[in-house]
């Protein structure tokens, strides 16, 4: 696993890289319709249950907040850039508000009226449970994708502690040789999931799909594998 990993492991997206690639608009990552395999795995995360708190790490503007809370379901989200947390919420047309976190210096949270809807403006480690406690779902697309790779233990431990006994949290990853990409998104394969979540949560690869195109091709790349995994904390 470590060699598979070398190519990338001393990579590091500086903040305002992330900053710069919103305000110029380079965010090829962002989808315009909901994710298929949000769409395809929903019913497992929801188990059944109604009113779950769902959480988004490096949410950008994703369209998937909106769609799951128009479920009824509550969606908080974790973003470093204002602009997208802006854009977010006047593409869905909800009115919002703004406010600054106490207890965390320099954070801002914005809240649509009904407040089903809070998105954190600040560093993904610099937010915690004591914000806004624990969570009963967690949907991770591009995020453990985008962090830098050094910092992949620290980010799953904090994942760890957002989820609740009950939470079900959908994981997704990308496998491609990363001799010829050199990233974000980095490649996170099986054996990392494994390393990273494995003692404390039981690990179900639900799809693995060839999301290969003309856009990764452009990268460098010959292959571009997509997997969802569903993790839910182990019974202690």
């Amino acid at each position: 696993i470590s060699s598979m990993l070398a190519p990338q492991e001393n990579r590091v997206m500086a903040l305002e890289e992330w900053e710069e690639r919103w305000e110029t608009n380079k965010i090829g990552f962002h989808q315009l319709t909901v994710h298929k395999m949000l769409e395809t795995h929903i019913d497992k995360v929801l188990a059944g249950r109604t009113g779950v708190k769902f959480f988004f790490p490096l949410c950008g503007k994703a369209v998937d907040m909106k769609w799951v809370a128009d479920m009824g379901h509550s969606v908080v989200g974790v973003e470093l850039t204002e602009k997208a947390i802006r854009e977010f919420f006047e593409e869905s047309k909800m009115s919002y508000s703004e406010e600054s976190v106490a207890t965390v210096p320099g954070a801002k949270v914005f809240r649509n009226s009904e407040k089903t809807v809070s998105l954190y403006q600040c560093d993904i480690y610099k937010f915690s449970s004591s914000l806004e406690g624990q969570f009963g779902a967690i949907w991770d697309r591009g995020a453990l994708v985008a962090i830098n790779p050094k910092d992949r233990v620290k980010y799953a431990a904090l994942m760890v502690s957002l989820m609740a006994p009950d939470c079900r949290f959908l994981l997704d990853t990308l496998l491609y040789n990363p001799e010829l990409y050199k990233g974000p998104p980095f490649l996170v394969p099986d054996e990392q999931v494994l390393s990273l979540y494995g003692s404390s949560c039981d690990i179900e690869q639900v799809q693995e799909a060839d999301s290969f195109t003309e856009r990764h091709k452009n990268w460098g790349l010959d292959y571009l594998t997509e997997k969802v995994h569903l993790l839910v904390l182990k019974n202690k």
